[in-house]
C-alpha cells in the first residue's frame, strides 16, 4: 500500500504569538509538481498529449464575441502548442481574415496572427508551436468544383473566376507564412511524414497543420470534370428515361454558345497560364504543410485505418468520438499510436463551453481542443493536467497507451482490472485562516466552514 499525504493550506502570515506549523507541513509546502521539464522528449510527436487551443483567436462566446490575437498570446503564454485559425478571405478578395464564419464575430487579419504567434510562440516553452489552419476558401471551390450537374458549360465561367480567387488567396497565405517565420518553419523536404519527429527535435519550429490542396483544384481538370459529370448523368438518365430532351439540349447547347464567346477553351493559352499558376501555387502551399490533416473514404472504421509508411491528423467532434469509443475502441487507440487524433467541442457549444477532456486522453487522443476563453471544470482539469513536466505543453503518454498485448491487444479503458495499488491520503486542516475574517465575511449569519473534498 502507498501512503501518500496531501496539504491543502491557506496563506497568511502568522504572528509572533501565534502556533507555528509543525515541520510534517512545512515540508509538505514545497510544490508536488517539479518546475523543470522530466519527460523523455525524443519520442514521436503521437506519444504525446499535447496543450491545444480551440477557435483559438475568440474572445468570448462563438455568436459575436471580437477576434482578436489577444487570446492567442494568452494561450501561448499559458504553454498552449496547438494554436486554430478559420481563415476567410475578405470582401475584396485580397487580404486573408480569421474569423469564425457564417456568425457576427468580427474578423482580425491573419497577418497580425502570425506575427503575435512568432513573437510569443516560445516565451514559455522551447517545444513546437503547431498552426491548424482551417481554410474555408478552398473548401467552398472544392465543392463548387466537384458538383456534377447538366449545366457545366454555365458554370465554366464562374468556376474559372473563383480560381483566380484561390490563386491569389493561395499565393498570400503562403507568403505570409514563409515571411513571417523564415527559418523557424519546419516542413519536410519529401512528401508526406512517414513518422512523426520528436518535441526535442523541433524545438523553437512552427510547424502548418491542415488539409492538403486536392489534385482536382486544378485547372486542367476542368474539361475531366465536365465530361465525367455530364457522362454520369446521362447514365443515370438512361436508367430512368429523359425528361423534356428537346429543351435541355438546347439549354445545353446555348450555354455552349456563350462560353465560346468567352474563349474559355482548354487549350487557351491564358488557361494553360492560370493552370500552371494554379499547379505551383497547390504544390508551394502542400509543400509547408507539414502535418496533413483529413478523413478517408468511408465510415469510423476507414477513418481510423493506420496507414503504412504515412502518419497524418483525424479530427472527430466529441459526438463522433463518443461513436468511435462505443464502435471501434481498439482501432481509435490503436490510430493514437501512431497518429494525431484531435477532438473538438460540438457545435452547439457557442457559449465556448468545454467537454471533459479524461474521455479523449483515455483513448490516447493527443490533441484534445478546448476553448481557453472559457470557463469551468472541464477547463480547469486542462491546465491543472498541463501544469505537469514542467508545463511545457506535452506530457508522455503512459507505455501501456502505446504498446500492445499479446495478439496486438490495445489498453481498454472500460475494462475491470484488479487493484495494484492502493493509495493512502491524509488530509492535514489548518486552523488560524479564519481569524483574517470576520464571522460574517461571507455569510450573514454563520462564519465560514472549512470545506475539503478528495
Amino acid at each position: 500500500m502507498g501512503s501518500y499525504m496531501m496539504c491543502g493550506c491557506f496563506t497568511r502570515k502568522f504572528s509572533a504569538g501565534e502556533v507555528q506549523p509543525p515541520d510534517e507541513v512545512k515540508d509538505l509546502f514545497n510544490p508536488p509538481l517539479k518546475t523543470e521539464v522530466h519527460h523523455d522528449m525524443t519520442a514521436p510527436l503521437s506519444h504525446y498529449y499535447i496543450f491545444t487551443g480551440h477557435i483559438s483567436y475568440l474572445t468570448g462566446n462563438q455568436l459575436n464575441s471580437d477576434c482578436s490575437d489577444v487570446p492567442i498570446i494568452e494561450a501561448l503564454n499559458r504553454g498552449v502548442r496547438v494554436i486554430e485559425l478559420d481563415l476567410w478571405p475578405n470582401s475584396k478578395k485580397d487580404n486573408v481574415l480569421v474569423l469564425h464564419g457564417r456568425t457576427l464575430t468580427t474578423p482580425v487579419e491573419l497577418i497580425k496572427c502570425l506575427k503575435s504567434i512568432k513573437q510569443h510562440a516560445f516565451s514559455t516553452s522551447p517545444y513546437p508551436v503547431i498552426i491548424a489552419l482551417e481554410d474555408h476558401l478552398t473548401a467552398d471551390l472544392q465543392a463548387k468544383v466537384a458538383q456534377g450537374c447538366a449545366y457545366f458549360h454555365m458554370m465554366v465561367f464562374l468556376i474559372y473566376l473563383r480560381l483566380l480567387d484561390l490563386l491569389f488567396f493561395l499565393n498570400n497565405l503562403l507568403q505570409m507564412v514563409t515571411e513571417t517565420f523564415g527559418d523557424m518553419l519546419f516542413y519536410p523536404e519529401s512528401g508526406c511524414l512517414q513518422k512523426f519527429p520528436s518535441p526535442e527535435s523541433l524545438k523553437g519550429r512552427i510547424l502548418i497543420s491542415t488539409k492538403p490542396p486536392k489534385e482536382y483544384l486544378e485547372a486542367s481538370s476542368f474539361k475531366d470534370n465536365g465530361s465525367q459529370s455530364q457522362k454520369g448523368k446521362e447514365t443515370d438518365e438512361d436508367s430512368w428515361g429523359k425528361e423534356v430532351p428537346d429543351v435541355k439540349e438546347k439549354i445545353e447547347s446555348d450555354a455552349k454558345e456563350d462560353v465560346d464567346t468567352f474563349q474559355l477553351h482548354p487549350d487557351g493559352d491564358d488557361d494553360n497560364k492560370l493552370s500552371q499558376g494554379l499547379h505551383k501555387g497547390v504544390s508551394e502551399y502542400k509543400r509547408i504543410i507539414t502535418i496533413h490533416s483529413g478523413k478517408l473514404k468511408g465510415g469510423m472504421k476507414s477513418w481510423l485505418k493506420v496507414e503504412e509508411n504515412v502518419v497524418r491528423r483525424l479530427s472527430l467532434s466529441e459526438q463522433e468520438l463518443a461513436k468511435a469509443i462505443a464502435t471501434h475502441p481498439g482501432d481509435l487507440v490503436r490510430f493514437t499510436q501512431h497518429n494525431l487524433l484531435r477532438v473538438y467541442p460540438k457545435g452547439i457549444r457557442v457559449d465556448s463551453s468545454n467537454y471533459n477532456p479524461l474521455i479523449g486522453w483515455m483513448y490516447g487522443a493527443q490533441l484534445v481542443a478546448h476553448n481557453m476563453q472559457g470557463y469551468g471544470r472541464s477547463l480547469w482539469m486542462m491546465h491543472g493536467f498541463f501544469q505537469a513536466n514542467g508545463s511545457c505543453g506535452y506530457l508522455k503518454k503512459p507505455d501501456f497507451m502505446l504498446n500492445n498485448g499479446p495478439h496486438g491487444a490495445t489498453f481498454d479503458p472500460q475494462a475491470k482490472l484488479p487493484v495494484k495499488k492502493t493509495l493512502k491520503v491524509m488530509v492535514y486542516m489548518g486552523d488560524g485562516w479564519n481569524l483574517d475574517f470576520k464571522k460574517t465575511h461571507f455569510d450573514t449569519y454563520s462564519p465560514p466552514d472549512f470545506y475539503t473534498r478528495v
